[in-house]
């Protein structure tokens, strides 16, 4: 039998933290393994949305609480979005988790978001969720 795969496109915070909570469920449900990926393109001095150490040590605090056998990843990447895409291929994901964020419409016209390029892009379900 073949364990099926969670992506979860993890960000340290609000928005990451509902796709991990929302992933935790659906692994459960599916009784599937999770692999967490937090991915930059480190272009900047300093990106919020890259887990520092100690964001990364809670993150697996969180998952071995779980319960759920998993992985975590910190990817340095030109395009996040598909370093999403290329983990979610590589562990042989069958659905990814992302959290999706408020924008305004010119933030929509001018800006991609990784979310959205995630949703188009992937060749298998993506559940996509916000914070409560």
């Amino acid at each position: 039998m073949t364990t099926e795969t969670v992506l979860i496109a993890y960000t340290p915070d609000d928005f990451g933290h509902a796709a991990l909570e929302h992933g935790i469920v659906e692994a459960r449900r599916r009784s599937a393994r999770i692999v967490a990926v937090n991915a930059t393109r480190g272009d900047a001095l300093v990106d919020e949305r890259f887990a520092d150490d100690g964001e990364v040590t809670a993150l697996e605090r969180d998952l071995a609480a779980s319960g759920i056998d998993h992985e975590v990843h910190r990817v340095m990447a030109p395009d996040v979005a598909d370093a999403v895409l290329e983990a979610a291929e590589k562990a042989g994901a069958t659905v990814i988790v992302v959290g999706l964020r408020r924008r305004s419409p010119v933030g929509k016209l001018v800006l991609g978001s990784v979310a959205q390029r995630v949703l188009l892009g992937a060749d298998v379900p993506v559940l996509a969720v916000k914070p409560a």
